[in-house]
């Protein structure tokens, strides 16, 4: 509504002009409305999509004209006859073929015969074995619990009054116990490689007559922690030697924690990398997203740093000798998230943008089992002249965009993160994105959906610790059960470095017994 003065003056020239400031003024606000009615659209559409939508980021649409847009004519042939009689068939769907069960895997067999009054020919002759079929089954044998029963013989001489002697028993890693190391591997591979809750946990043992509290069972995750700490601090020396670390956050919830709310929010970080025969993945709970995290967790760490745009992480990147890199998997996604809302049928700006991204990756994929050398080689030939194209767009698009807009956030992020984004071509073994932390944290969301929050500090430093242990064992090819049950009946041997050396996840064959 627009409420004119009391006193209109009687000159037309006067009244013509705040006549014509009026209606500016109302077309200004008419425009503020409707940029903002177009960002809440948006915004409702994004939303619908992330709830009801594919959860793919696959963006390479056969119908899209952009797709092709820096495809060179060369790359993709194109044949100039065609036999417009030829009858386009579309081929058969059919199932494909079942994988044959694992060679390792322990074979029973199971031999079948006729029954005797089978064997006799209708010609009056016995029939003979010629020949046999095989086929395989699937066999399970459910969990079996049973008791070892330690046995310490006493000894005494007969022929004086000496203290009788017992023999030695076996060291345990928990002292006083009843968990051998079979159940302790079985206890930490539940919660933290299948995300299968304690309480949960503590049914299944109950099923097979075992009761045993889940206040125990924390209690035995606690102390896993704290004696597997010697390996963990080996590992992040290893980290630390690395020439580039993958760092990312996510939330987690502990009920109990000092002077703190229940319902407050701290944190789970994660640290990835090394290389391929040697990595490491390492958790670490704070109640704090503050810098001083980062700054504490790789103190004294010389190389770059991959991260997302997160301000925490700014007073890292200041340190000597600490380059950071950003994620362009962040900007994708960013974009794909503006494509979802534009019109639908119709192609943009967030296309030509993610073109250009894709071809980035596309450069990714020919050069991923190349040397560093010969990586550093092809991205200079190749993805430089890509990022030159997108530094083009992005310089002449970010003036004609709304900033609220999905896609102006997009184009924004962009140009902020630019410069930490092209210096992945500065070396051949600098990562384009931070996929590699971003999938180290994924079991622990799943899990997280599962036992939704930590009861105490003490259990969620727990938690860091043993997903520090069984995320490291599986990116080096370690079955984490049979790892962690080699690893806790050896600990308590354990007395030099060389020893917890050994029993690091790439010390460690493979094939171990399980």
């Amino acid at each position: 509504m627009t409420f004119m003065p009391d006193d209109l003056p009687d000159d037309p020239v006067l009244l013509k002009q705040m006549l014509l400031e009026a209606f500016s003024r109302q077309e200004e606000v008419a425009q503020s409305y409707q940029t903002h009615i177009v960002d809440l659209k948006e915004q409702i559409k994004l939303l619908r999509d992330r709830l009801f939508g594919r959860k793919s980021e696959q963006t390479v649409e056969p119908n899209t004209p952009q797709l092709a847009l820096f495809n060179e004519p060369e790359s993709e042939p194109i044949s100039l006859i065609v036999d417009i009689e030829e009858e386009v068939v579309a081929p058969t769907p059919r199932r494909g073929k079942r994988k044959p069960l694992s060679a390792d895997l322990p074979r029973i067999e199971v031999i079948h015969e006729l029954p005797e009054h089978e064997l006799t020919c209708a010609c009056g002759c016995r029939k003979h074995a010629i020949g046999e079929e095989t086929s395989e089954q699937l066999d399970i044998v459910p969990m079996q619990i049973r008791v070892i029963k330690h046995i310490r013989k006493v000894y005494g001489c007969r022929g004086c009054e000496t203290v009788p002697v017992i023999a030695d028993k076996p060291a345990q890693l928990i002292e006083k116990s009843m968990a051998s190391p079979s159940v302790l591997a079985m206890l930490l591979t539940t919660k933290y490689v299948d995300g299968l809750p304690l309480h949960r946990f503590e049914t299944v043992l109950s099923r097979h007559g075992i009761d045993i509290p889940r206040q125990t069972l924390a209690r035995w995750v606690i102390q896993c922690g704290e004696h597997l700490q010697p390996l963990l601090n080996l590992m992040r020396d290893r980290l630390l030697e690395s020439p580039v670390i993958h760092c990312d956050e996510t939330r987690v919830q502990v009920l109990k924690e000092p002077d703190r709310d229940p319902t407050s929010q701290s944190w789970m970080w994660v640290q990835a990398s090394g290389p391929p025969d040697r990595k490491v993945v390492l958790f670490d709970y704070t109640s704090s997203r503050a810098q001083e995290v980062p700054l504490r967790l790789l103190e004294s760490y010389r190389g770059y740093v991959m991260t997302d745009d997160y301000a925490g992480y700014n007073a890292l990147a200041l340190q000597p000798g600490v380059e950071r890199l950003a994620c362009m998997a962040h900007v994708r996604r960013k974009f794909v998230d503006a494509q979802k809302v534009q019109p639908k049928g119709k192609t943009g700006r967030a296309d030509i943008a993610l073109t250009m991204i894709n071809k980035l990756y596309g450069v990714e994929r020919e050069l991923k089992d190349t040397s560093d050398e010969q990586r550093f080689i092809g991205r200079q030939e190749k993805s430089l002249s890509i990022l030159g194209q997108l530094k083009s767009w992005l310089e002449k698009t970010q003036p004609q965009v709304t900033q609220q807009s999905v896609l102006g956030k997009a184009v924004n992020y962009l140009a902020s993160n630019w410069s930490r984004l092209e210096r992945y071509v500065e070396a051949g073994f600098l990562p384009i994105d931070n996929n590699p932390a971003e999938r180290a944290i994924k079991p622990f969301v799943i899990g997280r959906k599962a036992w939704l929050f930590s009861d105490t500090p003490k259990g969620a430093t727990a938690s860091a610790q043993i997903y520090s242990l069984v995320e490291t064992a599986k990116v080096n090819g370690q079955e984490p059960y049979t790892w962690l049950r080699h690893v806790l009946e050896r600990l308590p041997h354990a007395q030099s470095v060389a020893d917890y050396e050994a029993l690091l996840p790439w010390n460690c064959s493979p094939e171990m017994p399980r």
